[in-house]
């Protein structure tokens, strides 16, 4: 028989109970003496089946680190006590159980009644939009037992059952994982649960905005918004707040813009706060069914300007012609669509696999024909990626294309006039559209790829009337800001001080200045300038024919003294170019520009939340 074994307190504490007596047997892993320390228990068992020979220390008695406790002499003892019933019945511990219970709550199946009436209308709930964003198991939820703050109006369990999550799913998850690769599909989540209060911003939820806000601008993470609800909530009670005007999650929000990118979903109702927030977005994606205004229909009424239904106020034909909306969708799963390819351009930066377009068919893309209009969205077909352009904010400013896009599987920023609205004249519409856009592209690194063909700002006096010198100024002010790679193509006209605009201000202010073949530069439109610069001598020709005759001579000079080619012989480009060769140009110039050997300097950011 061997030795006994002297078994030792851990740890400096008090004996709260001896479990054993001297003489006794004990399996392994039994509890012997019960310890105190610091308010918390902690069990001395036995390292292995035996029979208690001496016991040092009694209840109430202080012990060292080291102290004897007793004794423990190897022998056998027979059949080992029972395991507890709940433990092998698999049975769950009281406060689990309690959790689970609780949690049930948040999931739609405790409202069947509220889903069926947002499934009638064609609508998701907030948690079905949060797992179709998410890559499924990946969504990690904050403050999901939140309830309201009207515990003064309301008993605990209304609240529970009626206001789950405080109304707002917020959380951590991951998007595209599977294409872009997990350690780059991280993204915050943040959906406004319409059935829970019309998806109103109570005490809580603002609570919770702020801490996950805050994880956001730690993490560097993009941000997905689903913003419908009704702003403000009036009902909360358990608070001592007056105006409620200290909130910090428009500011916090606000900040993040340049920080990461930020994504807003609005279907439905969004009005007050929630379109404050979604103001503050980079891209806004709604549905076709949504009204979003920065008040609804009662602070309307109550600021005595009448009464309207909220579907009168900002529908998405209002604010897609006015450039809030960037991208129009049919319903909620195109909603989350867009947005899970909006956060792909900025997830993987270069992809290995695409598609290069027949480029021989950007040869003809340009009529014959120089005064001929085309839309330009045909060359951007052609040029980029296949299947990866997304415009932005098309039904505003068409004049201007504004778009994400692949080329050589590179993301990239694509500015563009269109010469079927406006000539391609970029108006004041145009261009603030263009100076937000290059302020995207530089907060988040996006070389940008400029397509010019434009006659020139927009003039006269109704476009004045617009404040056109202030907005088209800013183009000026944000191309001399962008610290991105920027190269200028010049598909055909390039013109006076627009065309300056669309090479962020000169054309050596790019990587690299190309025209096409068809280009045609000068400081003004041929017919402007020969109508003001031989105004005199035209109208010294009496014949009208042949005045009409020596009109077309002279602008055919201009031309031939304007054309890309001469322009390109005395260095005011950097060349011109078969647009076959148009991708092989760009690719070899971003390249270099986004892989550099030497020392990046000094980056200087311009930053606009408007």
């Amino acid at each position: 028989m061997s030795e006994p074994v002297v078994v030792t307190s851990p740890m400096q504490a008090t004996v709260v109970l001896f479990r054993s007596s001297s003489g006794e047997g004990v399996h392994e892993g039994t509890a012997v003496v019960v310890l105190e320390s610091m308010k918390m228990e902690h069990h001395v068992d036995a390292p292995f089946e035996g029979t208690i020979t001496a016991c040092f220390v009694s209840a109430g008695q202080a012990v060292s680190a080291g102290d004897p406790l007793f004794e423990l002499a190897r022998a056998t003892v027979g059949v080992a006590a029972p395991v507890a019933a709940e433990v092998a019945d698999g049975a769950l511990r009281p406060e689990l159980s309690e959790l689970l219970e609780r949690r049930a709550w948040l999931a739609d199946a405790a409202r069947p009644d509220a889903v069926e009436r947002r499934h009638a209308r064609g609508r998701r709930t907030a948690r079905e939009n949060v797992a179709d964003l998410c890559d499924e198991g990946s969504f990690v939820e904050y403050g999901g037992l939140a309830i309201a703050a009207q515990r003064a109006r309301r008993t605990h369990d209304e609240l529970v059952g009626a206001t789950p999550a405080d109304g707002l799913v917020a959380g951590i998850g991951r998007v595209n994982g599977a294409a872009v690769g997990e350690d780059r599909a991280s993204c915050a989540v943040l959906s406004y649960d319409y059935m829970v209060l019309a998806g109103t911003q109570g005490q809580m939820n603002h609570k919770k905005k702020d801490r996950l806000f805050e994880v956001v601008a730690e993490l560097r993470v993009p941000v997905v918004l689903f913003a419908e609800g009704g702003g403000g909530r009036p009902g909360d009670t358990d608070t001592a707040v007056v105006s409620g005007l200290d909130t910090e999650a428009f500011a916090r929000f606000a900040a993040l813009s340049g920080l990461v990118p930020l994504v807003g979903v609005a279907s439905g109702r969004c009005f007050a706060g929630n379109a404050a927030l979604l103001g503050c977005c980079d891209v806004i994606i709604a549905t076709e069914d949504a009204n979003i205004g920065m008040g609804g229909p009662a602070m309307i009424e109550g600021g005595g300007l009448g009464q309207f239904s909220p579907e009168e106020i900002g529908p998405i034909e209002v604010q897609r012609a006015n450039g809030v909306v960037d991208l129009a969708v049919t319903d909620d799963a195109a909603a989350v669509e867009a947005a899970r390819r909006y956060l792909s351009f900025f997830q993987e930066r270069h992809s290995p696999s695409f598609e290069a377009p027949d480029q021989l068919a950007l040869r003809n893309v340009i009529p014959a024909e120089r005064r001929r209009a085309y839309d330009v969205h045909a060359v951007i077909e052609g040029l980029f990626d296949v299947g990866t352009t997304l415009e932005l904010r098309p039904g505003f400013a068409p004049g201007m294309v504004t778009a994400l896009a692949r080329l050589d599987g590179r993301s990239v920023g694509v500015l563009a006039n269109n010469p079927v609205h406006l000539g391609g004249a970029i108006d004041a519409d145009a261009a603030d559209k263009a100076a937000r856009f290059l302020q995207l592209c530089d907060a988040f690194d996006l070389p940008v790829v400029s397509l010019c063909d434009t006659p020139g700002f927009m003039v006269g006096p109704d476009a004045e009337r617009a404040a056109l010198v202030r907005h088209v100024s800013r183009m000026f002010v944000v191309g001399a800001s962008v610290s991105v790679p920027y190269v200028t193509v010049i598909l055909r006209k390039g013109y006076g001080l627009g065309a300056q605009a669309m090479a962020a201000g000169g054309f050596h202010a790019p990587l690299l200045t190309v025209a096409w073949p068809t280009g045609e530069l000068g400081g003004m439109g041929l017919e402007g300038a020969v109508r003001l610069g031989f105004r005199r001598e035209l109208e010294a020709i009496e014949d009208p024919g042949e005045r009409s005759a020596a009109f077309d001579a002279m602008v055919a000079a201009a031309y031939a003294h304007g054309k890309a080619i001469n322009v390109a012989e005395h260095f005011e480009i950097d060349d011109v170019i078969d647009p076959a060769e148009t991708r092989h140009h760009l690719g070899v110039v971003l390249g270099a520009a986004t892989h550099p050997v030497g020392r990046e300097g000094k980056k200087r950011r311009f930053i606009d939340t408007w």
